[in-house]
């Protein structure tokens, strides 16, 4: 495989189980990140789905078909990508959808790809459009058509390809347009994870990173998991700094408490800004209705972050609701504040 493809971010080779990665790799996400479906926690319709679909493309010796997987972040689809290479025991090209700017980049890309290879696309919603182009034909007859020349002098070359498995993955699923979501032959959900599942995940990180961890203080850390499985992994790793810095021995609840203390992290998951978002609604719009370009504005955060990353959990537990004249925030959004029902409009709150 020619290593001069510009787009390359990563490349995992499973054929002798060498790996290529950049040099600021964090250690502990190679460690934790599982490497078949048995390791992999949740999600359980989509792991049996995605195995048998790889054991029937193994035994008929043909690529995957194309998969694209979308839902919230931090949920596990780059591992997903990564799983299903290390089954067909195929090579791993990972980029992201901003990375090819050109058409002369997809095809760079895809032309570089070995037989039964899996390309791995982030944000593949952020492609842009005439980049798009190209991978229709790619995607479904294994082949791209390019010109050279301009004029009378220009030229169309048909350039095959090595059938390959394209791997999409997107928060955004609807911002896809339909001829590209209509090539995925295989098409799936990540939802939130729920607290055992979350335990699960953090016992099997916990005793990975050699740290002694009770199914107590497990479910303790998963309950402020927001239900994804990265901030749960993050949020051991706090409590794993505190517990080495502190000179601690074991992790208890009263140590979780107060490690997570520290990096703002409430008994629900809440963050800072989840904290400022809620009572910039309930403080400075009276509990809503107020459109996310005031609160965006009054937060000074991007919009995107708010309604791709604040916003998701919020609704998800109930605390916020979405109508057509802005947010609102609910009597339990309110209550976890701490603030008092009657010190607000009645009509505003759910």
């Amino acid at each position: 495989m020619d290593d001069s493809v510009e787009n390359k971010e990563i490349i995992f080779s499973n054929q002798g189980s060498s790996l290529i990665e950049p040099q600021d790799e964090k250690i502990d996400s190679n460690i934790l990140r599982p490497k078949s479906f048995e390791e992999y926690v949740g999600q359980e319709k989509i792991k049996e789905s995605l195995s048998i679909a790889v054991k029937a493309s193994k035994k008929r010796d043909e690529s995957l078909d194309h998969v694209l997987f979308y839902g919230p972040p931090g949920l596990g689809k780059t591992t997903l990508s990564y799983i299903i290479s290390n089954q067909i025991e195929s090579n791993f090209i990972h980029t992201s959808g901003p990375a090819l700017e050109r058409p002369a980049d997809a095809v760079g890309l895809l032309s570089n790809l070995s037989s039964k290879d899996v390309l791995f696309i982030d944000e593949i919603h952020r492609i842009p459009k005439s980049v798009e182009e190209y991978l229709y034909s790619a995607m479904e007859d294994f082949r791209v058509d390019f010109i050279t020349g301009s004029g009378a002098f220009a030229k169309t070359i048909n350039l095959r390809l090595e059938s390959f498995t394209l791997v999409g993955s997107t928060t955004r699923p609807g911002l896809l347009s339909s001829p590209l979501r209509d090539r995925f032959g295989l098409s799936y959900h990540l939802d939130y994870y729920d607290e055992k599942d979350l335990g699960d995940i953090i016992t099997r990180s916990a005793n990975l990173m050699d740290l002694k961890i009770d199914n107590k203080s497990a479910l303790e850390i998963a309950k402020r998991s927001r239900g994804t499985p990265r901030i749960a992994n993050r949020l051991l790793r706090r409590v794993r700094d505190y517990v080495e810095v502190k000179n601690l021995n074991k992790f208890n609840i009263d140590i979780i408490n107060q490690s997570l203390e520290i990096e703002g992290v409430d008994s629900l998951g809440l963050d800072r800004l989840d904290h400022q978002y809620l009572n910039i609604i309930c403080k400075n719009y009276q509990g809503g209705p107020v459109g996310i370009e005031a609160i965006s504005a009054s937060l000074n955060e991007d919009q995107v972050t708010l309604s791709d990353v604040v916003e998701p959990f919020l609704l998800k537990i109930g605390f916020i609701i979405r109508t057509s004249q802005g947010r609102k925030i609910t009597k339990e959004g309110a209550n976890h504040l701490g603030l008092s029902i009657s010190s607000m409009d009645q009509e505003n709150l759910f």
